[in-house]
This record gives C-alpha cells, structure tokens and sequence, in this order.
C-alpha cells in the first residue's frame, strides 16, 4: 500500500513539472524572439500582443487530475504507515 501510494503522490507532480517546463521553455523561446505568445492556438505571434493565461485556465482536466492522483497517493501512504498489521499477535 505504501509503495502505490508514493507512485501516486511522486508522479502526478513530475508529470505537472514536466508539462510546465515544456510550456514555459516555449514561451521563453518565443519572447526571446520578440514576439507575443498567443495561448489559445500554442503559437507564437510577432504581430500582435496576447493576455497571459494560465497553465490551470488552459488544462484544467489535467491539473485537478493530477492533484487529485496526489491527494489519493498521500492518504494510501497515510494508511500504509499507520495501518499495518501486528506480527506476532495471537488471539
């Protein structure tokens, strides 16, 4: 129970990192380029200025998704630390 709790809780969060590093490097890359990236079509527009929104406006799904895969693998880790069985207990 404790180590398919870790997979749930470590995971989730890897995968939200990974997702916004990928995300972030794009929007560098085309600043640097001096444009405006437009987040509605993931492109990057060199004519016109665009509103910043949010990784959570845009994938919504993904991230309570994955916050939710967190919070279970933190109660299943709860529960493999504070519910184990007794050895050696006779009745």
């Amino acid at each position: 129970m404790l180590k398919i709790g870790l997979v749930f809780l470590v995971l989730p969060a890897l995968i939200l990192m990974t997702v916004f590093f990928i995300d972030q490097s794009t929007v560098d890359a085309c600043i640097k380029q001096g444009g405006s990236y437009n987040y509605q079509i993931s492109e990057c527009d060199l004519q016109e200025k665009h509103p910043f929104i949010p990784l959570m406006a845009r994938y919504p799904l993904l991230v309570n998704g994955m916050m939710l895969l967190s919070i279970i693998g933190l109660l299943l880790c709860m529960k493999g630390l504070l519910w184990r069985p007794q050895k050696g207990f006779k009745k």
